[in-house]
């Protein structure tokens, strides 16, 4: 086992990361530390040839279990639909994979405690789970995180942004691929923040505190302050999570603005765990003319499911589908696929990170009819409107 940090009774935690492989049956266990979307591996009992101490990781099971998108018990990594496509599964051999959240003894959230093995586990369950979790609360005895007081820093920051409402918004513009004519603005929202690498990375932070409904509240009234400058006939996009969108809040201050061409984009910040719920908020919505907007087609599992559940007026494709899609015949025939089951439910399509004119001219080629990304606009302010 290789320790990082000090101050803490790492023979005891040894031991205990060694129970918990030898009971689960597992080749590696892991206790790492995550914060503001970033993993860092603190200790490992296993093969500490593949899980290097101190390494950070951004793409792992640990993050999704943290984010609640992720099962914390995997038996087979391969065929389970979550995994099998993952990066993280074919760079690192997964077969199976157990992980729980462990906390400081204040009870502050540190980050995952797993047990991983190349090859798949039918017995793991629930019961894996209960156990690792118990060792998990163990270690959190052991342990004074180097994490906590950076999260308890970043929540005094956070709340200041709310008291003061310093949050501030730009606009990137939704073009239509045949003229290049401005059809809409998506508001993203912007900190002047350095403790945060990104704003995603700064709700993420407020989600974690408690504070994620109340940051995305904020967010769209700062963006609905801009409504009165909006160009005439484009739409405002806002972006919320189905968390934010279940606040009567959120749904009282979108509402309140409905008369403003809005769309409301469902992101992925958090779990759907209730959709015919969610769906009574957004069929609310759409008495009032908001129309309802999925991201990430293409992206994954999530997205579909969202695409089936929710039945959006208009679907985003992910980034990564439009990325080299002029010269990936795959990424094409995904991008045409997806294009025709649009038409077919009458939902308008959306292609997102467009960086290049062959990107560009490959999706108009296929059909896609609106984009965005930095090759039509970068995110700014709004333009100036004519005068009436």
């Amino acid at each position: 086992m290789l320790p990082i940090g000090a101050g803490m009774d790492w023979p005891m935690i040894e031991r205990l990361l060694g129970l918990a492989r030898a009971h689960l049956g597992a080749e590696v266990a892991v206790l790492s530390d995550i914060s503001d979307g970033r993993q860092v591996v603190r200790a490992v009992s296993g093969d500490v040839g593949a899980w290097v101490v101190g390494v950070e990781l951004t793409d792992s099971y640990c993050l999704r279990v943290a984010e609640g998108t992720l099962s914390p018990v995997i038996p087979d990594a391969r065929r389970e639909v979550s995994t099998r496509d993952l990066g993280f599964t074919q760079r690192h051999g997964i077969g199976s994979y157990v992980g729980v959240p462990w906390s400081t003894a204040d009870g502050s959230r540190a980050g995952i405690l797993c047990c991983l093995s190349r090859t798949p586990d039918p017995r793991l369950g629930q019961d894996s789970a209960l156990f690792l979790g118990m060792l998990a609360e163990l270690i959190g005895d052991q342990v004074n995180s180097p994490v906590v007081q950076h999260e308890r820093e970043d929540i005094g920051m956070l709340r200041d942004v709310l008291d003061e409402r310093t949050l501030r918004m730009v606009f990137q513009p939704v073009v239509r691929l045949t003229d290049g004519v401005t059809v809409g603005y998506e508001s993203l929202a912007r900190f002047d923040l350095t403790a945060f690498p990104t704003p995603a990375h700064a709700f993420a932070a407020a989600g974690r505190a408690g504070l994620g409904v109340d940051l995305e509240l904020l967010a769209i009234e700062r963006a609905f302050e801009a409504l009165p400058d909006m160009p005439y006939d484009t739409t405002l996009g806002i972006n919320l999570s189905a968390e934010a969108l279940m606040s009567p809040a959120v749904q009282e201050s979108v509402l309140a603005h409905a008369g403003g061409n809005i769309c409301v984009e469902v992101t992925e910040h958090t779990a759907v765990t209730d959709y015919p719920a969610l769906n009574e908020v957004t069929g609310r919505l759409r008495e009032a003319n908001v129309l309802i907007v999925v991201d990430d087609a293409g992206a994954g599992f999530a997205s579909l499911q969202h695409i089936l559940q929710l039945r959006p007026d208009i679907i985003k494709l992910d980034i990564s589908l439009t990325r080299d899609i002029d010269a990936d015949p795959v990424r094409s025939a995904l991008a045409r696929s997806l294009v025709s089951f649009a038409a077919e439910v009458g939902a308008r399509l959306v292609a997102e990170g467009i960086e290049t004119r062959a990107e560009h001219d490959k999706l108009r080629t296929i059909g896609v009819d609106f984009g965005q990304g930095y090759f039509l606009a970068k995110p700014g302010p709004l333009p100036l409107r004519p005068f009436d």
